[in-house]
């Protein structure tokens, strides 16, 4: 049962990041967002998954191309 808990916490550790940097984004709470994916994933029979998945994979990206420098010598 302890590895289950251990794909649990893995799970909402980065899946839950996600939500949260978009909500920082729009100034809403990160649980108006998770709510929100869960309902249009119910409603739209996936879409909602999906379009978390594309974010998830955009904000992977993001990350990877713009860092944020302290100084103009860190190049």
């Amino acid at each position: 049962m302890k590895w289950f808990y251990q794909i649990l916490y893995y799970f909402q550790k980065r899946g839950f990041e996600v939500c949260r940097r978009i909500a920082e984004r729009l100034g809403i709470r990160a649980r108006v967002v998770r709510t929100t994916f869960i309902y249009l994933t119910f409603v739209t029979l996936g879409f909602g998954f999906a379009l978390y998945l594309f974010l998830a994979f955009w904000l992977g990206i993001k990350d990877l191309v713009y860092t944020k420098r302290n100084s103009v010598f860190d190049l």
